[in-house]
């Protein structure tokens, strides 16, 4: 038996879900998006929560994989997803210009980059970094595939720390070499 796949979803207020045939269709404040069932899963809303369930043994692999997916959907048109990143360094930056980043990280040139559909950025000042720059959207790979191109464009030295980094990264830095005696 699934330990996911049993685990009930909760469906908070402001969302709602169609279950048509072999397509799922859940609509919050947010966004709607949809879902279409493989063959020999079921799912049955009881009491504002959904259950989901299998035909037979056979189908059980899938079983906590829809759980999942239907959970994050849940989420995604409820709360949608953020990442953060910290622009790290004296003279880097980040401004926004409508659906386009322009950064500022010691290159010869500011990098321009337009931000893909449903996804936005905002940029906050805090005294301990120079920049950090909140990427928000519904999908959860699209948001963490921006934070991660955005990210390349200059990764974090591991001498002085400077670059972009994710805000949650933990960086160790190496020492610098030591003089001769």
């Amino acid at each position: 038996m699934s330990r996911i796949g049993k685990l009930p979803i909760q469906l908070p207020s402001g969302v709602e879900v169609k279950i048509d045939w072999e397509v799922v269709k859940v609509k919050g404040p947010k966004w709607e998006l949809e879902f279409s069932l493989p063959e020999g899963v079921e799912i049955k809303m009881e009491d504002n929560q959904l259950k989901v369930t299998i035909q037979n043994d056979m189908y059980k692999a899938l079983w906590g994989t829809v759980r999942s997916v239907l959970s994050n959907m849940v989420e995604w048109v409820s709360k949608g997803w953020s990442k953060k990143l910290l622009v790290v360094g004296v003279w880097y930056g980040v401004q926004v210009q409508g659906n386009k980043l322009v950064l500022k990280l010691w290159y010869s040139h500011p990098i321009e980059y337009q931000l893909p559909d449903g996804i936005t950025a905002k940029v906050e000042k805090d005294p301990k970094w120079n920049d950090v720059l909140i990427l928000e959207g519904i999908d959860k790979q699209l948001v963490g595939q921006t934070a991660a191109v955005i990210r390349e464009f200059r990764r974090p030295d591991p001498y002085k720390g400077k670059g972009v980094r994710y805000a949650d990264e933990v960086l160790i830095l190496k020492p610098w070499k030591a003089a001769k005696k």
